[in-house]
C-alpha cells in the first residue's frame, strides 16, 4: 500500500527568484539546496531561469551600449 500524497506546499515566486538567483551566483548552502528541491517546482525554476538570462544577457548589451557609447 502507498502512503497518501502530502499536499503541495505553496511557495512564493519570490523564493524561487531567490534560489534562481543564488544559483547564478554559485554560493549556497546544501541544506537550503535540499530545501528548494523539496518545494519549488521545477517548471517554475526553469521560467525563471530563463527570464533571469534573458534580463542578465539585455543589461550586459545595455551597458556596452553605455560604455561604447555613439
Amino acid at each position: 500500500m502507498s502512503a497518501p500524497l502530502l499536499p503541495a506546499k505553496k511557495v512564493s515566486l519570490l523564493r524561487t527568484v531567490q534560489a534562481v538567483l543564488w544559483s547564478f551566483v554559485g554560493l549556497r548552502k546544501g541544506t537550503e539546496y535540499q530545501e528548494d528541491i523539496a518545494q519549488l517546482n521545477p517548471i517554475h525554476i526553469i521560467v525563471v531561469g530563463i527570464a533571469a538570462c534573458f534580463v542578465f544577457v539585455v543589461g550586459l548589451m545595455v551597458f556596452v551600449h553605455l560604455v561604447v557609447g555613439k
